[in-house]
């Protein structure tokens, strides 16, 4: 527990060494800022591979004979975009996923936007607020700016459940996925991982190798419960 209540600790002076390095960034663009919340991520990464002694592996679909990745190409779009839909246990995705993907934004909920410093870099960075305590989000709006984002290159991620959740948890995902899916036409690209295993929502974190999957794509059009399955099948 003294190794978790440390990490903690370091993480929490790293996200404040970075408050001046953000202040000076404000200006430079949303590109800029998109980087900078990358080269914070690897920051993270290594804290807890030192720290922690969490490492991570990414597993990517499985390849055929022919070393043709399985993916259909009536999935596809022509741009090659797609929704990042990943489940969510730690800080440990988040990192990983901004680290591999740069150029990056995530619909976040709006409250993370009034975190002093950190919420200006959040909405410079291209994050998209929802407001959840007000019920429904207007999300033909929120398609629309996501369209935005995407035709300028920058790749949507979700967590379609909304929060972290534990190891094996069954959670109910949020819909909002599939409109902006069939909205845009874009295929979604499940991620799953069991990070939750070394890096617990609360609790003790444990050394090992968490993993990232990457699965193979599914359509705009699939269920929620194909989803689900897809991201919650490593999950433990």
């Amino acid at each position: 527990m003294l190794k978790t209540i440390f990490f903690n600790i370091c993480l929490g002076l790293w996200f404040i060494l970075w408050v001046p390095l953000i202040l000076i960034a404000l200006p430079l663009g949303g590109s800029f800022m998109r980087r900078m919340v990358a080269w914070c991520a690897m920051g993270v990464l290594w804290l807890v591979r030192i720290i922690a002694g969490i490492k991570y592996q990414i597993h990517y679909p499985a390849i055929s004979e022919d070393g043709i990745p399985i993916m259909p190409s009536n999935y596809t779009r022509a741009d090659g975009k797609a929704i990042v839909a990943a489940k969510h246990m730690s800080i440990l995705e988040i990192a990983v996923l901004a680290k591999h993907l740069p150029n990056c934004f995530f619909i976040i909920k709006r409250e993370l936007m009034w975190i002093p410093v950190y919420g200006w870099a959040f909405w410079r960075a291209g994050m998209l607020p929802v407001n959840r305590a007000k019920g429904a989000t207007n999300m033909q709006k929120l398609a629309d700016s996501v369209a935005e984002k995407i035709k300028q290159g920058m790749i949507l991620i979700i967590f379609p459940e909304g929060t972290r959740v534990k190891p094996g948890a069954g959670v109910k995902l949020r819909r909002g996925l599939l409109f902006i899916a069939e909205n845009l036409k874009l295929p979604i690209l499940p991620v799953g991982t069991d990070s939750g295993l070394y890096w617990p929502k609360r609790g003790k974190m444990k050394s090992g190798t968490a993993n990232v999957w990457f699965e193979p794509l599914l359509p705009s059009t699939a269920s929620m419960a194909e989803i689900a399955e897809a991201i919650g099948r490593h999950s433990a």
